[in-house]
C-alpha cells in the first residue's frame, strides 16, 4: 500500500479516522477501490466495511438496473 499525505484543515484533526473512512467509501463508490482495498485503507476487515458504506448512504452493491437485467438475459 502506498502512503499519501493529504493537507486538510485543522478542524479535521480530531476526525482523522472518519475522514479516512469517507475517502475510502467514496473511492469504493466511484469504482476506484474494491471492497477489500477500501477496508484495508481503513484498517478493518472487509466484512466490516459495509457498515461504513451504510453510514455514508453508499450502496454495498454497485449494480444499476441495466446491469441486473443484463445479468439475467
Amino acid at each position: 500500500m502506498t502512503t499519501m499525505t493529504l493537507n486538510v484543515p485543522d478542524a479535521l484533526e480530531k476526525e482523522h479516522d472518519e475522514t479516512v473512512r469517507l475517502i475510502a467509501a467514496k473511492l469504493y463508490e466511484a469504482g476506484k477501490l474494491s471492497l477489500g482495498q477500501a477496508a484495508e485503507m481503513c484498517g478493518m476487515k472487509k466484512w466490516d466495511f459495509p457498515a461504513v458504506l451504510a453510514s455514508f448512504n453508499i450502496p454495498y452493491f454497485q449494480y444499476t438496473g441495466d446491469d441486473l437485467l443484463n445479468e439475467f438475459k
